[in-house]
């Protein structure tokens, strides 16, 4: 029981200093940050963060990874649906699940992304996070979805594109307060994404 506990309040300490460090990123930017803003905002000693990070930018490479290895789960294990549905050649294509699935994930921590990745965050993010993309859709694994033999174009240059306008859609939707549902977000993206920027704009049936 002693153990259940401790951890309960590992997970509630490490919630309080994630929440103090989303604030105050959206108040004051990641640079101008201290150790103490983090612990006074998070009410605990600098002994008790110390315990956990090192520093503001262990503290926020933690979180990132901790983003990105849950994304990376959800992308591996829904990669069947999104070849399957990519394979119907629908041009009034459904939800790809795969993209649902990340977009609610993306809800569910919109109060970090939004803060890491607006203009007072973490910069080198986006780069991280572009990386993260170019090893799940193009890596040595096994299940990327894009394959060295079907490509029409060198891949980094696809890849590329395609986190960044991946990144630059979730960024329009954190900043716009996400009106839109997972679902809508996921419908928007997977249309762009699979048909292209010009049959979204209607400029090609």
């Amino acid at each position: 029981m002693r153990n259940s506990n401790t951890d309960l309040r590992i997970i509630r300490t490490k919630e309080s200093i994630r929440d103090a460090l989303v604030e105050l990123i959206d108040e004051k930017g990641l640079e101008a940050i201290s150790v103490k803003d983090i612990t006074t905002r998070a009410k605990i000693n600098r002994g008790t963060f110390y315990a956990h990070y090192q520093d503001k930018f262990d503290l926020m490479t933690k979180c990132e990874e901790e983003i990105m290895l849950e994304m990376s789960r959800i992308a591996k294990q829904n990669f069947p649906d999104v070849i399957a549905a990519l394979e119907t050649n629908s041009p009034t294509l459904a939800p790809v699940p795969l993209v649902v699935l990340i977009f609610e994930y993306l809800n569910e921590n919109s109060g970090f992304m939004r803060a890491v990745l607006g203009p007072k965050g973490d910069l080198s993010f986006q780069t991280r996070l572009k990386d993260f993309m170019l090893k799940t859709l193009y890596g040595n694994d096994v299940n990327a979805i894009i394959k060295e033999e079907n490509l029409l174009v060198p891949g980094e240059y696809l890849v590329s594109y395609i986190a960044s306008a991946h990144i630059g859609v979730i960024q329009q939707w954190l900043n716009n307060g996400m009106k839109e549902s997972p679902q809508e977000m996921a419908r928007i993206l997977s249309t762009i994404t699979v048909n292209g920027p010009f049959f979204a704009a209607g400029l090609k049936k």
